[in-house]
């Protein structure tokens, strides 16, 4: 996709402001971005001593942790479609 079809919107994460470009809608990019700093401040809840890069890096273990977890359960259940079709 060409530079001139990419959306630009600008996020708040974490008290930090973030320029996010791709193509997918502005609505969509806002919602992933309130998801990462609606889980940066839970994780901060139960780590307090944690700084921001600590916090970013537990984030981002957590939700391939989420991903991984979803994409086997994916998996399975494309096997057990699969088996079911015959």
């Amino acid at each position: 996709m060409s530079e001139q079809h990419k959306i630009r919107v600008s996020v708040d994460i974490y008290g930090q402001t973030y320029m996010m470009m791709g193509s997918e809608t502005s609505g969509h990019m806002r919602l992933v971005a309130s998801m990462v700093d609606d889980k940066m401040r839970e994780i901060n809840t139960h780590n307090l001593s944690l700084d921001s890069s600590k916090l970013a890096v537990l984030t981002a273990l957590n939700a391939m942790h989420e991903y991984v977890k979803i994409k086997d359960q994916i998996e399975r259940l494309e096997e057990e479609i699969k088996m079911l079709k015959g």
